[in-house]
């Protein structure tokens, strides 16, 4: 029992040689973990570069108490990642940070206080601050959310299912118990890959959590600093991203809706996107090609209309039949 790991750090990494250092060293001089056993666990999620070397080159220095362990998940996708870092993991709780996500000091000591005072909490995500290589556009705020900044102000708050708004993945811990008791063993979304933006993986699992009666909250004591380097402000990156959030949202959006209601909200959320799409061509007609994030909302209210029709052609809806049946 002495030897008990109570908390896991899991960094999901795809090439990222350049960026995993500066996680690692910050993950050196969390403070405050002396009290409780912790481990950092790296998911290389099929890395074609030297993100191995990187970190089994840490490991041959490392003079720490808390253990640094690297597994390699051969399957493309971030949800495959997750799902692995979930299966190695020893501690309850395990707390996810891409490898662009720099947590403050006190994050681990944070997370692991959190978990003991919310006995029935299934997820809870950090205060995240974005880190801009460049300064975006004036009305940029309008989107921020989408890039997994979250800045839901200083006092914890409870994720209410009824509100449909869920934490991102960054920065995310997660009660090994729950998912374990309410993620199917296939998802459907399994997260971006090379040529294919879909996403919403990770509210997907969550999906999952909060209907089975967990609690989701929103941490802001633990708080960590998201790198949002120049490209990702770019309309080449940003334009396919929100049209892949948009193409997952008939998934995240039923999540939680019992099956034989699927159809009356499947024509409520069609007429409300319906709705957004007119009045948003109303309002900004003459700017969509010309602002980038009037551009990008009108991607996304799209996409979430075509979303139904986009996974059924594309076979998405296979793998829920199959997880029904299962």
């Amino acid at each position: 029992m002495k030897n008990k790991v109570n908390f896991t750090v899991a960094i999901p990494t795809y090439n990222g040689e350049h960026r995993l250092p500066k996680l690692l060293e910050k993950l050196q001089k969390q403070q405050g973990t002396e009290f409780f056993n912790w481990e950092i666990i790296v998911v290389d999620n099929n890395s074609n570069d030297g993100t191995a070397s990187v970190v089994k080159s840490y490991q041959s220095t490392w003079q720490y108490p808390y253990k640094l362990k690297y597994i390699f998940e051969p399957r493309q996708g971030a949800a495959y990642a997750r799902k692995r870092a979930i299966m190695e993991a020893n501690g309850k709780f395990v707390g996810f940070l891409d490898d662009d996500n720099y947590p403050n000091c006190m994050w681990v000591l944070a997370a692991y206080k959190f978990a003991q005072n919310h006995p029935n909490v299934g997820a809870y995500g950090s205060q995240i601050h974005p880190l801009w290589e460049i300064e975006p556009p004036k009305d940029f705020a309008r989107i921020t959310p989408f890039l997994a900044i979250t800045e839901r102000g200083d006092v914890p708050l409870l994720y209410k299912a009824e509100k449909k708004v869920l934490p991102p993945s960054a920065g995310l811990v997660i009660n090994k118990q729950a998912w374990l008791e309410s993620v199917p063993e296939k998802t459907i979304l399994a997260g971006r890959v090379s040529g294919n933006m879909l996403t919403g993986e990770d509210i997907e699992m969550l999906g999952y959590i909060q209907r089975s009666g967990w609690e989701i909250w929103y941490n802001p004591e633990m708080e960590i600093y998201h790198q949002i380097p120049q490209w990702r402000l770019t309309r080449e990156y940003l334009i396919p991203f929100f049209q892949g959030i948009g193409l997952s949202r008939y998934v995240t959006r039923m999540v939680s809706v019992k099956p034989w209601l699927r159809p009356i909200f499947s024509i409520v959320y069609t007429i409300n996107d319906l709705r957004k799409i007119i009045f948003h061509f109303l309002k900004y007609h003459l700017r969509a090609k010309t602002n980038l994030v009037i551009d990008c909302e009108m991607q996304l209210f799209i996409s979430s209309l075509v979303s139904p029709f986009y996974l059924w052609m594309n076979g998405y809806f296979s793998q829920e039949i199959e997880n029904k049946s299962s």
